[in-house]
């Protein structure tokens, strides 16, 4: 029998899980698992880009979360009092596309309203967004297991039917196949609450690296997650036993249980999130009297053009723009070229400065006559198609320049003409690049900063010249020599070939700014984050969305 991983932590799992999402599902298709779920730590950063992979690949993708659930009202700041821990653990998976909506809203929310060192929900939110998500009870840090490993029974029995209540027939309790302290003796004790209570139970193993090997590597990256020296014994620390396993290394662990493994392929069985392609563009705001967006940018680039070329309109110019206009009302790009045109004109009322216009839009003649360009397309024989082409349509694509110093204020136009809740900007996310992954791993295993250093500036790192820290040991001598020579850097190296290319943290994109039609986590999941580049103080927290610019893309 198989066995599909339910619980599995991606790289998104910041500093915290060190599972590459290629990686990830090729393991998978090696151990012939017909599925996969990842449920990163209250955060969806992975899931697009997981699910398109993995379906390349043949593997079901199970979309989830691990949800940080507060013990009471999700807004309440502050410490926790006396015995109350400040969140519980709670696994999501969405089951159909109405699965998929809440849990983007609940990870939305997560951060938007209940962000306070983590980004919390709570049962209100549950109960709110319930539909069509599977769940199941967690790990040592889940609401039911806490109340277990206090003996708390009555407590654990009534977190347990609430869920079951509200889940009715998707709540799971969880049992995990490793050997952290307390985990067999918590099993023990949520099979038999499973038992007691009628629910289904299901085996996890609650994956954070990919392989046993990985595990010191993985340690590592914890030490640098949490700024401890790796020699510190009071820091937090995982078991050996949190890599990817095969279903033979999970059956052992719970004997005569083989439901088990079974449910956690009919959990997969279950799910099924089929996305629509389409884009979802936001309309403009019309003037009295104007009934189309179509009607509106004819009347606006006819006026223009008269303006640029005079009236009459020249032959030549009015036959291109008839043309331009008919592709761009048929495909339905009238109100792009109308939510640019806006904000670029809202930028030279109040001065700021503002680009010619660059790329492919300056083949545009609407795109000049309603002066989203500055450059005349007649006159240096530049082609529309470049820019859209009725043969393949795609997104049109405006590349604006402006002030940087400045450019907060178009911003902050832009979120007050379309709704701050419909406007954000689009997240990065910093990785630990070949000077940084020396660096971080030698701070935590006791290298002075002076040492790693003088290490990592060995490292080519230069626009047209960078190497990784396996190609540095191969072609730079000097790192090659401490590589062969010393223990301790070979270490280290070691360390810093495993770790390199992680996501290491979040960040906002320069330039990046998405506009819906609507609310922003009613399409995609967003997180907030603190920005000096959004007309704001330093510590302003602004929407950002969780899915880089190339998921967003693919994602409408």
């Amino acid at each position: 029998m198989s066995f599909v991983h339910l619980h599995c932590h991606s790289e998104y799992s910041l500093l915290d899980g060190a599972n590459r999402i290629d990686d990830l599902i090729k393991r998978a298709q090696h151990y012939e698992m017909p599925a996969l779920a990842i449920t990163d730590h209250g955060n969806m950063h992975a899931a697009w880009d997981f699910q398109e992979k993995a379906r390349k690949a043949g593997v079901k993708p199970i979309m989830g979360m691990e949800a940080y659930v507060a013990p009471g009202d999700r807004r309440t700041r502050g410490r926790p009092g006396p015995g109350q821990k400040p969140y519980y653990h709670l696994v999501l998976l969405a089951r159909d596309l109405v699965g998929y909506k809440n849990l983007v809203k609940l990870s939305s929310l997560g951060y938007t309203e209940g962000f306070y060192t983590k980004p919390r929900i709570d049962r209100e939110l549950l109960a709110k967004y319930s539909e069509g998500l599977i769940v199941s009870s967690a790990c040592l840090a889940g609401e039911v297991a806490g109340h277990l490993m206090d003996d708390r029974m009555d407590a654990a029995r009534e977190a347990a039917a609430w869920y079951a209540e509200l889940f009715k027939d998707r709540y799971y309790l969880e049992v995990q196949a490793h050997t952290s302290e307390g985990q067999a003796k918590l099993n023990a004790k949520i099979l038999s609450l499973g038992d007691e209570l009628g629910l289904p139970v299901i085996a996890t193993n609650d994956a954070h690296f990919l392989k046993h090997e990985d595990h010191d590597a993985h340690d590592v990256l914890l030490c640098i997650g949490l700024g401890k020296d790796r020699n510190d014994r009071d820091r937090m620390k995982y078991d050996d036993g949190l890599y990817f396993k095969p279903a033979n290394e999970i059956r052992p662990f719970f004997p005569g249980r083989e439901d088990l493994l079974t449910n956690t392929l009919a959990i997969a069985e279950s799910v099924d999130v089929q996305f629509a392609k389409k884009y979802y563009v936001p309309s403009f705001p019309l003037p009295p009297g104007v009934e189309t967006e179509n009607e509106y940018l004819v009347r606006l680039a006819t006026d223009g053009a008269k303006v640029r070329y005079g009236d009459p309109l020249p032959a030549h110019v009015q036959e291109r723009l008839d043309y331009e206009l008919g592709v761009i009302t048929k495909t339905g790009y009238a109100g792009y070229f109308l939510i640019t045109a806006d904000f670029i004109k809202a930028a030279r009322d109040r001065g700021i400065p503002v680009g010619p216009g660059r790329g492919s839009a300056a083949g545009s003649l609407v795109a000049y006559a309603t002066r989203i360009t500055d450059v005349c397309p007649l006159e240096f024989d530049l082609l529309f198609e470049r820019f859209l082409n009725p043969e393949r349509i795609s997104m049109p694509d405006v590349d604006v320049d402006f002030c940087f110093e400045r450019r907060g204020e178009v911003i902050e136009y832009v979120r007050q003409k379309y709704g701050k809740d419909s406007v954000g900007q689009i997240v990065t996310f910093g990785t630990l690049k070949s000077r940084a992954a020396v660096k971080d791993v030698g701070r935590t295993l006791g290298f002075t900063p002076s040492e790693t250093d003088a290490l990592a500036k060995l490292i080519p790192n230069a626009p047209n010249f960078s190497l990784t820290v396996k190609e540095a040991i191969v072609q730079v001598p000097e790192v090659k020599a401490f590589y062969q020579n010393e223990p301790r850097y070979k270490q280290l190296l070691d360390f810093a070939i495993s770790l390199e290319g992680l996501s290491r943290h979040t960040g906002v994109h320069a330039a990046g700014v998405v506009i819906a039609p609507g609310p922003l986590d009613e399409f995609v999941p967003i997180c907030t984050q603190a920005s000096k580049g959004a007309g704001g103080s330093d510590d302003e927290r602004v929407i950002v969305t969780q899915y880089d610019m190339t998921s967003l893309e693919k994602a409408g």
